[in-house]
């Protein structure tokens, strides 16, 4: 079974294609909010160098936030594409999976922190358990002194990864000690992984079910709710 694992929920584009040998090839690049012109040749380029013709993936997986609008809406919809040509299921798993899972083997608790933008961050929590990593709570979106204040209720020795925890390291620290690990953006990489572990279940869906997960209104609908009050 192999499977076509398609990110860009954040500012990196990032394909990867495996199976139950691992990834066998993936593509990185982040050049800004590229998407659209990136993925396709990003995703012809991983499965050329995997020796892999498209028709012989099985599954497609995507990562359905939360993130950039638009980038999110980039990967679902090539995503879409892709799977409907060839009738195959999709798997959607969220970013901040994907940002957690690579520190399966902390001892701390793991909180993947996302750039909202406008001041806000996307951010939930997890712990290493056998095997992978469990939430243990909720996806939130706030201001980043919500974030500290999350984080000082639960007072834990704690690793924060993401742009968010990056671009926002100075106010967290100073509200909360804690270490920022170097993982920047989710990686295609993991999201083969998980979405492989699913497959074997065959927790997989159709193409039309798959959903984004913004956990905010975009900001085009906030905007013309805000004229439409006015």
């Amino acid at each position: 079974m192999l499977i076509l694992g398609i990110e860009t929920a954040t500012e990196r584009v990032s394909v990867a294609v495996g199976g139950h040998e691992g990834v066998m090839g993936m593509f990185e690049l982040t050049r800004g909010r590229r998407h659209a012109e990136t993925l396709a040749p990003a995703i012809e380029f991983v499965l050329r160098q995997a020796d892999i013709d498209i028709q012989e993936i099985s599954v497609v997986a995507v990562d359905v936030g939360p993130g950039l609008f638009t980038g999110m809406r980039v990967g679902l919809a090539s995503g879409k594409a892709i799977a409907q040509a060839l009738r195959i299921p999709m798997i959607g798993i969220s970013s901040l999976d994907l940002l957690a899972f690579p520190n399966l083997h902390s001892d701390r608790l793991v909180v993947p922190v996302i750039d909202a933008r406008k001041g806000e961050v996307f951010w939930a929590m997890y712990r290493a358990v056998p095997g992978g990593v469990q939430q243990v709570a909720a996806p939130g979106v706030g201001p980043v002194d919500e974030l500290v204040g999350d984080l000082l209720a639960r007072s834990q020795e704690t690793l924060l990864v993401g742009d968010g925890a990056h671009r926002y390291r100075d106010e967290i620290l100073e509200g909360f000690h804690c270490e920022v690990g170097a993982d920047v953006h989710p990686s295609a990489a993991p999201l083969v992984t998980l979405a492989h572990a699913r497959a074997l279940r065959e927790e997989w869906v159709n193409p039309w079910e798959i959903e984004p997960n913004y956990l905010r209104p975009p900001d085009a609908q906030i905007n013309w709710s805000t004229r439409g009050t006015r």
